[in-house]
C-alpha cells in the first residue's frame, strides 16, 4: 500500500472498522465505501511467457484499466504471478485482461491470493 491508496482498495477493509468511526480518515473511507471504489487490488497470472513488473499497465478491450504493483517468476508455481490495482468490474478470480511488457501484451488472468 502507497500514499493515496485507501485500505478499502487494497483489500484491507477488515482491519478498518468503519462503523465504530473515532479515527482520522474514517469519514473520507464512509464516504469512498459508499460512493464506490475506482479500483482494487488484485492477485493475477500470466498465461504467456513474461515477467510483469512495478509499473506495468494493464489494459482490457484496448483501454488502460490499472497498473502492476509488483511482479515475479514463481518457481513453486511454475508461472509468473502479480499484483495489480484493476477497475471493479475486473476484480473477481477468472476476469482476463492483458499486461504490457516490453511494449507487447501478455493476457493475464485474475485468481485468488494467497497464491498457493
Amino acid at each position: 500500500m502507497a500514499e493515496g491508496t485507501s485500505p478499502l482498495e487494497a483489500g484491507l477493509d477488515r482491519f478498518v472498522d468503519l462503523d465504530a468511526g473515532g479515527f482520522i480518515g474514517a469519514d473520507a473511507l464512509v464516504r469512498q465505501r459508499e460512493a464506490g471504489l475506482e479500483r482494487r487490488l488484485v492477485g493475477f497470472e500470466l498465461e504467456e511467457r513474461g515477467v510483469a513488473r512495478e509499473g506495468h499497465a494493464v489494459v482490457e478491450g484496448g483501454r488502460t484499466v490499472g497498473k502492476v504493483t509488483s511482479g515475479a517468476p514463481s518457481p513453486t508455481l511454475g508461472k509468473s504471478i502479480g499484483l495489480a490495482y484493476v477497475s471493479p468490474d475486473l476484480a473477481r478470480a477468472g476476469c482476463r485482461f492483458e499486461v504490457v511488457i516490453r511494449e507487447r501484451c501478455v493476457r493475464a488472468r485474475v485468481v485468488d491470493t494467497p497464491f498457493v
